[in-house]
């Protein structure tokens, strides 16, 4: 359940390092350096700097919310359910269930409903908006799990959509971006002072992807962090819809994949498509909280 937000922070990473080579790459024909508040590689204009980064930061996030369906179609594979074509009666038990859990959690317009092909236990809701959202379940998902914590599982990513995760997390990411931005480029100026001047402009461009990448990574350990928080709202977002028993049936049923993985006496072949979620505690790039601290919280709700 975790892709929403790994495709969203890769997509971002991708995207604020092509804003930077085209933005060198043009400042190289244009003088675009006070713009971006470097008067030459030896002063820095602040205040200048800091609207540079909020602009370049804030572009970056949402660009990255705008292509994140798009992107978890094309690296998941998901093959989206047409309603208004046949379907077969798996297909259209999980149309119904989406749409049952959407109109309940009083979304004006219902997700794309898609299934991607592998075996491993898992779904996601992403999109840049509660109107263009898409909701994704593994095939594994639908082989593995009984009919209850399949809809606890559809509810959970409902709640997702209903409650505006990625645009809250888009706005955090920009804020985060900004930072990423502001930073990278004040060490890289500091960092380009200590070569010859004949490799300056060279060594600076560098500093600054090299940093940019760096700091974005743990800048992530924050967007994680909240994503964590945002878990337990679905959960019990979740709860709401399709039921507290169902919800905390879906989280155990998941669990028990979870364990069934880290038993060292479990034949590897017969699990190794579940070692995505093999993990053994939740750290700071988890985005998910813990299965067991989950259950507990829902249970004592």
């Amino acid at each position: 359940m975790g892709k929403r937000l790994m495709f969203f922070i890769l997509t971002n990473i991708l995207v604020m390092t092509t804003i930077v080579i085209v933005w060198s790459a043009l400042s190289a024909f244009f003088d675009l350096g006070s713009i971006s508040g470097i008067n030459g590689l030896g002063g820095l204009d602040y205040r200048a700097l800091m609207i540079f980064s909020i602009i370049v930061g804030f572009a970056g996030s949402f660009i990255s919310l705008a292509m994140s369906r798009w992107m978890a179609k094309k690296m998941m594979g998901v093959r989206v359910i047409d309603p208004s074509k046949n379907m077969s009666a798996r297909e259209r038990d999980l149309v119904e269930k989406v749409h049952r859990l959407s109109r309940a959690a009083g979304l004006m317009y219902m997700p794309e409903v898609g299934i991607y092909n592998s075996k491993e236990v898992n779904a996601f809701a992403t999109g840049p908006s509660k109107k263009k959202s898409l909701v994704a379940v593994s095939a594994g998902l639908l082989e593995t799990m009984d009919d209850d914590a399949v809809e606890g599982v559809l509810a959970h990513e409902v709640a997702h959509v209903a409650n505006g995760d990625m645009v809250t997390m888009t706005l955090l990411q920009g804020v985060v971006n900004t930072f990423v931005v502001f930073l990278s480029r004040i060490v890289a100026s500091i960092v380009s002072s200590f070569v010859r001047e004949e490799m300056r402009v060279i060594v600076h461009f560098a500093a600054i992807i090299i940093f940019q990448i760096l700091f974005s990574i743990l800048g992530s350990i924050v967007v994680f962090a909240y994503s964590r928080y945002r878990e337990y709202h679905a959960d019990n977002g979740g709860a709401d819809l399709a039921g507290k028993d169902k919800m905390i049936h879906a989280l155990e049923s998941l669990k028990r994949q979870v364990d069934r993985v880290r038993d060292p006496h479990q034949d590897d072949n017969a699990v190794q498509t579940l070692k995505i979620n093999n993990k053994q505690k939740t750290s700071m790039f988890s985005s998910h909280p813990d299965l067991g601290d989950r259950i507990a919280r829902l249970q004592a709700k």
